[in-house]
């Protein structure tokens, strides 16, 4: 196989663990697989570094600062290797054979990048190439960098350029969990993930691949995370799958809007359940659900709306602290999802703005980490969705 394997900086945070990560690069090449490498500054030296930055200095001098940790992790990891007689080389920006190229705008130059990472994969007979992660070069021959989780953006988009069959991200957790091993008992491995899966979660707090990584996997390139104690870069981890894709959606059949209003109704522990279970046991689908201070509204199917009704009307009759129940429909939904929605500043308002602009009003707007989902009047969403559509061409 040709696989990419990223050490985070955990991975690489003594002698022993260069030792260790070493070993496993050793015992992959030496099983005839091809083999990347992309590591990362050992430990906290990033880190370290930016806090030690504490006068002025211009983005040029900065990079060329914090791109200290990960030259002193590649010379490192290569000297590792060459004692154990693998043949590898280091790259750093200014090598001739430097593939993660930037333009003027500090974005990376897809093409540019894509050619270099595919001359480099031709030479991988034999050579394992020790590549610097998080960091890049402009045309101009600066340091520039590929900011947080960079090493990770590194690994995952060398691998789908370099047409690589994995890419092995080793670092200091067990993969994905079921749960914080911190804080809950029993949080298990999970073996597998879809990327949609892990992207929500990243940007919800989980630190196990940096969400910019995932928008460089392929349907076809496998990703998986190991724990760098296995010292095994081909068996175990969680294995990432699928590709997150960009997408604008808008649902062919009608949704009715049925809102609760109640008094302090956030801060009622068990309402939403309680309102939801009498749904759930009349197999009543819930589309969407949108909360306010004293008020939830859920989404349903426009043809279950008045037995949905006749539910909700139960428990608003039974509990004093809920007023009463309404119905509005029909009601169309559009959903934009997407990779790059998070790192975009102001998508909002580039959704919501146009539409405002035409006079078409928006019942309800619902977000999640990688999602925006559009509530508009049913006449309105033909016009809805085509300002929606031309904001994303």
């Amino acid at each position: 196989m040709r696989v990419v394997a990223k050490f985070g900086g955990t991975s690489l945070g003594s002698g022993d663990r260069i030792d260790r990560a070493a070993d496993s690069v050793a015992n992959a090449v030496e099983a005839g697989h091809e083999i990347a490498v992309v590591a990362s500054a050992m430990g906290s030296t990033t880190d370290d570094l930016l806090d030690d930055i504490t006068f002025d200095t211009n983005d040029a001098d900065r990079a060329e600062i914090v791109s200290m940790g990960e030259r002193t992790s590649v010379r490192m990891l290569k000297a590792a290797l060459s004692v154990r007689d693998i043949d590898a080389v280091f790259l750093e920006p200014g090598h001739p054979d430097w593939p993660v190229i930037t333009n003027e705008l500090g974005e990376v130059d897809v093409e540019e990048t894509r050619r270099r990472a595919e001359a480099l994969a031709e030479r991988l007979d034999g050579v394992v190439p020790i590549i610097t992660g998080f960091l890049a070069e402009d045309h101009d021959g600066n340091v520039t960098t590929l900011g947080r989780g960079g090493s990770d953006t590194t690994a995952v988009m060398l691998g789908n350029y370099m047409n690589a069959d994995e890419v092995v991200i080793v670092t200091d957790v067990e993969g994905v969990m079921t749960g914080d091993p911190r804080v809950v008992e029993g949080a298990r491995n999970v073996g597998r993930i879809t990327v949609d899966e892990l992207r929500n979660l990243s940007f919800r707090g989980a630190e196990v691949v940096a969400p910019s990584a995932l928008s460089y996997k392929s349907e076809e390139l496998a990703v998986r995370v190991v724990h760098y104690q296995h010292g095994d870069l081909l068996r175990g981890g969680t294995r990432i799958e699928g590709q997150f894709e960009n997408l604008i959606d808008m649902r062919e059949t009608p949704l009715a809007c049925l809102t609760v209003a109640g008094r302090a109704i956030r801060n009622r522990p068990g309402i939403l359940s309680n309102l939801s279970d009498g749904l759930q046991r009349e197999e009543i689908n819930i589309d969407a659900v949108a909360s306010g201070m004293d008020s939830v509204t859920f989404y349903v199917d426009v043809e279950v709306a008045e037995h949905a009704e006749a539910v909700l009307h139960e428990t608003v009759v039974e509990d004093e602290t809920l007023s009463s129940v309404t119905v509005d429909d029909p009601i169309a939904v559009i959903r934009v999802t997407g990779g790059e929605l998070p790192n975009q500043s102001g998508v909002i308002q580039e959704i919501i703005g146009p539409l405002a602009e035409e006079g078409i009003n928006i019942i309800d707007l619902i977000t999640s980490a990688t999602s925006v989902a559009v509530f508009v009047a049913w006449d309105d969403r033909e016009a809805a969705l085509e300002i929606v559509q031309s904001c994303f061409d």
